[in-house]
């Protein structure tokens, strides 16, 4: 069959060029000729791109249909997949948007669908076609040559926990294309649609459900989902799950560390709600870690471990204590903090890196800073320098971060890596950095508000009901090189990193 199929294709060009002679033949060769997008959906295995060429529909509503060729390496199929490009670009009508991957599998690796072990570290094209197909939601997929399985699977169950959608075999011929008309709305389509139809305050209730419910340990994730559920008006339950840790129960300085000095950002929330002086005690305390025996600002806050995720974990709550008590020793050692931490991981061009033992800008460590510059600002007050440095410093991030947004609003594991994979977590964060540098006026413009409507929209469509997500980096200790950061797993299903920063950035569009 497979030999049946190559002499098709082998037929068709040979067919095509008598026909069309060198005309066709040059727009064979080259579809960037055509003016047809092009966009890295993942990497191979041995680091290559894999590359979609977009040629859209005028109409919005059109279906979405995907053309698939090489997924047995770069072969007759890919040129057949190119061709088709070529042609759809030239149309005059285009009843659909076609999204075609010429080479979907460069290095002719194993695939299996649905794809096995930890994405992206393991199988990566199967899992890129997989997660990139279920996400993109399309309404129906071509694929060219030998599938692996791919049509079967893909119409057997939810994809990347999406829906199902129809697929089958692509003669070659472009006689083979489908008509819209004929072209019905998948169930992944369908249920993307669901997804953005929601509203902040809709996601935020249903991820309520799910997450914020424990606070067993007092760690930043489980503080920022209870701060959201407060806003979601909940409060007493979140005072009740808080109230151990500050009643004298449990100590949560007993084994102090960066994850708990941010966790106390909760209790700053709910001393500013209900002005209980135990949660200003719990704060002060955290924050008077900066401070020797004497009261001197020591060089940083400790625990920053020189992580980027610093600039949230050690800024923010020395900034609170400032905010909530008027001592200025607060904000001089948050500016101080901030400071160090730009000269360890800040690089030349904008971003920072994770840490100074590899320079590689981990897309939640951009977050970090992002969300810490943000909650920082927030606080200080606006006549002093601190606030002036952490304004420039805020601004400056912004506008580093804003280029390598990708089409579809996200941002990748790796911030500057093309190829590398688009990240639920870091969208989610700078989303509402961006939001609230505009509701504060630090940043003006058409294209920080399209770039905060393109990430709610990225953020809600990943997001399920029920609380799971596509693509929520793992916890990230000290790597060493760019590869182990391109290859940390990335989290299809539930995920209190994924529900805390959804819940964060939801109810932050929702109290605009």
């Amino acid at each position: 069959m497979r030999v049946s199929l190559m002499q098709t294709w082998t037929t068709w060009l040979r067919r095509c060029a008598l026909c069309a002679g060198a005309l066709a033949l040059a727009i064979l060769s080259s579809t960037r000729a055509t003016g047809a997008q092009s966009i890295d959906i993942g990497l191979a295995t041995r680091g290559e791109r894999i590359e979609a060429l977009l040629v859209e529909s005028a109409s919005r509503k059109a279906p979405v249909v995907v053309l698939l060729g090489g997924l047995s390496g770069n072969d007759a199929s890919s040129q057949a997949v190119r061709a088709a490009v070529a042609r759809h670009e030239l149309a005059r009508h285009r009843g659909f948007t076609l999204l075609a991957v010429p080479v979907a599998n460069p290095d002719s690796a194993a695939l299996r669908f649905p794809p096995a072990g930890v994405a992206y570290r393991d199988n990566p094209e199967s899992h890129v076609l997989w997660r990139w197909l279920g996400a993109l939601a399309p309404d129906l997929v071509l694929i060219a040559g030998n599938d692996a399985g791919l049509a079967a699977a893909l119409g057997a169950g939810k994809v990347a926990d999406m829906g199902r959608i129809p697929a089958r075999a692509w003669s070659g011929d472009l006689a083979d294309l489908p008509v819209a008309k004929s072209i019905l709305p998948s169930d992944a389509r369908q249920e993307l649609e669901r997804r953005r139809a929601r509203s902040p305050r809709e996601l935020a209730t249903q991820l309520a459900q799910r997450y914020g419910r424990s606070f067993d340990q007092p760690w930043y994730i489980e503080a920022i989902a209870l701060i959201a559920r407060s806003r979601l008006g909940e409060l007493d339950d979140v005072q009740r799950l808080a109230r151990p840790w500050v009643d004298g129960t449990k100590d949560p300085l007993a084994r102090p560390n960066a994850l708990i000095m941010a966790g106390h950002i909760v209790f700053t929330d709910l001393y500013r709600r209900s002005k209980d002086p135990s949660y200003l005690a719990a704060v002060r305390r955290v924050a008077d870690l900066g401070f020797d025996a004497r009261g001197q600002m020591l060089e940083a806050m400790p625990f920053h471990g020189e992580y980027s995720d610093s600039v949230f974990m050690g800024t923010v709550i020395a900034a609170q204590a400032g905010a909530l008590t008027g001592e200025r020793r607060y904000f001089d050692m948050a500016d101080r903090h901030l400071r160090f931490m730009e000269r360890l991981d800040r690089r030349p061009d904008g971003l920072y890196r994770h840490q100074p033992a590899a320079d590689a800008a981990w897309g939640r460590g951009n977050g970090f800073a992002a969300l810490g510059l943000a909650l920082t600002l927030s606080e200080l007050p606006r006549d002093t320098a601190a606030y002036r440095h952490a304004l420039e410093s805020y601004r400056a991030l912004m506008d580093a971060l804003l280029p390598h947004q990708n089409r579809d609003g996200l941002w990748r594991n790796v911030i500057d890596h093309p190829g590398a994979y688009p990240e639920f977590t870091a969208t989610a964060m700078i989303g509402f950095a961006l939001q609230r540098g505009l509701d504060q006026g630090w940043i003006r413009g058409r294209a920080y508000r399209r770039a905060v409507a393109q990430a709610w929209t990225a953020v809600n469509s990943r997001t399920s009901t029920t609380g799971t997500f596509i693509d929520v980096c793992e916890s990230t200790t000290r790597m060493t090189s760019l590869d182990q950061y391109l290859k940390r797993a990335a989290i299809l299903g539930d995920d209190p990193r994924g529900g805390a920063m959804a819940l964060l950035f939801a109810t932050e569009l929702m109290e605009k």
